[in-house]
């Protein structure tokens, strides 16, 4: 009953009317859509308790901006900032014996985002970006996202976190030294026929399991990751020989279209079974392109979590 009176009130449409971009501000702070999904859906109870003493001082934009600011910091509070398995070490060689995994960290999630959705923001919610962001301070971070991404005034950013002008120019002006230690290279331009081309090849290649055709579509200096291991590796070399070494077992795969993830276009791979029958759920695979060829590979391996999310079955026959 309560949760039908709350939703009823008088302005809560105004507030569902900024709950997707408050999902990516959120997004931007946490790095993983899960806890986006769950600090907006925060945000808007404690807003839709709230209305009753909103009084009008600020734009309501402003207003659920501030709340969930604090929802983020408080969820942020004594914990592991989010990563990839670059920022963690060195590339290391294609061998078994190096694949591990930490328990300890807590990994960088993607997000279903279509280029044509952020085609202003495409920058700021690339993987790369995103992961550079959880190297800030909370705070910093917040000032960042709010100034950078937004575009909002210092004075803005700075009574949405009870601060100063100064304190806020100062905050942006560290997340900046910071960001540029983490050599976040800019995004390549929107894919374009030649890049559909491209990924088309790229999917008939790998279900082939076509060493030279792909050979021809990876970059030579491209990098692969595989969160939840934290290896990762550097180089086409590299990269295929643990295709046709250790990942062997992919051999065979299927592939799926997916929705982008984070902007870049993004695939289902099903594995080969254990069981010798059908195709298993491997990895969520995400693609930058660049120059005419793959530059990048992150396969994510929690497909229970992600494969729902892009809408990709968990079952697939045969």
């Amino acid at each position: 009953m309560e949760s039908r009176a709350v939703t009823a009130a008088p302005g809560s449409a105004e507030l569902e009317q900024y709950r997707r971009e408050l999902t990516g501000y959120c997004y931007r702070m946490l790095g993983s859509p899960f806890e986006a999904e769950d600090a907006v859906q925060e945000t808007m109870v404690r807003a839709w308790k709230g209305l009753d003493r909103f009084e009008g001082r600020s734009a309501l934009r402003s207003w659920v901006y501030r709340i969930a600011t604090n929802v983020c910091l408080d969820m942020a509070k004594g914990r592991e900032r989010r990563a990839r398995p670059m920022d963690l070490g060195p590339a290391r060689e294609p061998v078994f014996e190096n694949l591990a995994t930490r328990p300890e960290t807590t990994w960088l999630e993607p997000v279903p985002a279509d280029p044509a959705d952020v085609a202003l923001e495409r920058d700021t919610i690339r993987l790369a970006f995103v992961a550079a962001l959880q190297h800030l301070p909370p705070r910093q971070r917040a000032a960042l996202i709010l100034c950078e991404v937004l575009r909002w005034q210092a004075s803005e950013a700075a009574e949405l976190l009870d601060t100063s002008v100064a304190s806020v120019n100062s905050a942006l002006q560290r997340a900046r030294a910071t960001l540029a230690e983490t050599d976040v290279s800019a995004a390549p331009p929107e894919l374009d026929d030649a890049d559909y081309e491209l990924l088309e090849r790229y999917v008939k290649a790998f279900e082939r399991y076509d060493i030279e055709a792909l050979t021809a579509l990876i970059h030579e200096d491209a990098t692969q990751s595989m969160p939840p291991y934290d290896l990762w590796l550097a180089g086409r070399d590299d990269i295929l020989t643990w295709w046709f070494g250790p990942g062997i077992g992919c051999s065979g795969s299927r592939v799926l279209p997916a929705p982008f993830a984070n902007g870049s276009p993004a695939y289902g791979q099903y594995k080969p079974s254990e069981s010798g029958s059908g195709h298993d759920p491997w990895a969520l695979m995400v693609l930058e392109l660049s120059g005419g060829r793959i530059v990048e590979f992150t396969f994510f391996l929690d497909t229970e979590r992600l494969f729902p999310l892009f809408g990709l079955p968990l079952d697939l026959d045969a």
